[in-house]
């Protein structure tokens, strides 16, 4: 699993108790992903999925509907991100 660092501003907030890890719409890759890590019984940050400082989360948990793309696209837009 990866450490908490946000997807927006880079805050580890690992001695924190803000933010929190968002899973998004799965993408067609993504299916593949799962299947693979099951077959190799493996557990792992599925590439769906973004941790957010509490900064960030609530406004990335409105988008958990969208794909991770899509989100993040939105999210950079929406606070000025690169």
């Amino acid at each position: 699993m990866k450490p908490p660092i946000c997807y927006i501003c880079d805050k580890d907030f690992r001695d924190s108790e803000e933010g929190g890890l968002v899973y998004f719409k799965k993408r067609a890759k993504d299916h593949e992903w799962d299947k693979k890590m099951e077959k190799l019984g493996m557990t792992d940050q599925p590439p769906y999925a973004g941790w957010f400082c509490g900064e960030h989360y609530e406004e990335a948990k409105k988008l958990k509907n969208l794909t991770i793309d899509e989100a993040m696209k939105i999210l950079r837009t929406l606070f000025k991100v690169r």
